[in-house]
């Protein structure tokens, strides 16, 4: 498993006031819900997963979470049939398993624990116990510094994950708020809190399943898409419009993953207008997307902001609601460069020449 690297330093965004957080702040606030998600499917505390999380990365910073989405240091093993990357680890060049996002690979992670014979008797221990269960990866063989489980343990004590442990997904954004007060000055967070509060109001649907003969699994696949597709129509219909601090511009936060063409139905407007508008290639749309239904403006409401950790200009774009390419030009960058974690970014006047 990959190794300790240095913690640096960088600022999350705040639009009416900025505020700095530590690099491992930054990452439990973007990457909690993932982990409590994955706590109510596999019942793995999901203090236990963020301090993974927090050791294997460097606080979000290692190569194989930045260039592979690989927040666990996941190696290849005989079943993987994805994408990989090399990377020097316990031995030069080993093979890592690559991921499209970093969801994609806590839920690896997740399975990864659920079904390898060596981590069974973990799942005979209290899901609130992190303490049993930082001790019962290191006795199983999860990695071999002698003091993992201690490590896991001071990560978790010091920035109280355990308060993880004890939510859902649908209560995890007031967990963050609950340790993170200063995020009420978060625009885009408090929209996604705002989106969480009208998820909860939609009833999960009843779904009506005629019978015919067939197999148990075939049918509870069935129902499970007719499931998802009706609550995906009901959190479409639960979208809560805010205006944005940079001029009031109207935008949402996504409540669920659909298509450009389900947001241009809803709101009458054309999906290559919602396209250009959100400068967009793709027309698919993850939850916790920022969608733009107004073109944006030329300048930010504040003057700089330092990237976060994997932050690409385009999420930058999005956050304060200015032009990419006008983003680009401020700050003298090249279309398609991206910052690194840290780096100043100008959001009104142009970058001072070095």
């Amino acid at each position: 498993m990959k190794k300790l690297l240095a913690i640096g330093f960088v600022c999350v965004l705040g639009f009416a006031k900025a505020q700095t957080w530590k690099t491992e702040d930054q990452y439990i606030q973007k990457f909690a819900p993932y982990a409590v998600e994955e706590m109510e499917k596999y019942k793995i505390p999901a203090s236990i997963t963020l301090a993974q999380g927090l050791l294997e990365t460097g606080g979000g910073q290692s190569r194989l979470a930045l260039e592979g989405k690989n927040h666990f240091g996941i190696k290849c093993k005989e079943e993987w049939t994805g994408k990989t990357m090399k990377h020097t680890d316990d031995a030069p060049n080993e093979c890592f398993r690559v991921y499209e996002d970093p969801k994609q690979s806590y839920e690896d992670h997740s399975i990864f624990l659920a079904t390898r014979k060596y981590y069974t008797k973990l799942f005979d221990l209290n899901p609130k116990d992190y303490k049993a269960w930082a001790h019962g990866l290191k006795k199983a063989g999860y990695a071999t510094n002698p003091r993992y489980a201690y490590i896991l343990i001071d990560k978790i004590e010091r920035y109280k994950l355990y308060e993880f442990d004890n939510t859902s997904k649908d209560e995890v954004y007031y967990a963050i708020l609950k340790l993170y007060p200063n995020l009420n000055n978060d625009a885009v967070f408090m929209a996604q809190l705002g989106q969480e509060k009208q998820n909860e109001k939609v009833a999960p649907p009843t779904v009506k399943v005629p019978y015919s003969q067939g197999s148990y699994a075939k049918k509870q696949a069935e129902v499970s898409d007719m499931v998802a597709a009706n609550t995906k129509t009901a959190l479409l219909k639960n979208i809560l419009v805010k205006n944005h601090p940079n001029g009031d511009l109207k935008f949402f936060v996504m409540p669920v993953d659909a298509d450009m063409s389900d947001i241009a139905k809803k709101f009458g407007i054309s999906e290559k207008r919602l396209m250009k508008y959100n400068e967009l290639e793709d027309s698919k749309l993850a939850k916790n997307d920022i969608v733009f239904l107004e073109g944006k403006n030329s300048s930010g409401n504040k003057k700089t902001y330092k990237a976060g950790i994997g932050e690409t200009m385009h999420d930058i774009a999005q956050k304060f609601g200015i032009k990419l390419k006008k983003l680009y030009s401020k700050n003298r960058m090249e279309a398609g460069e991206e910052p690194r974690a840290g780096q100043l970014i100008y959001l009104q006047s142009k970058k001072p020449r070095a």
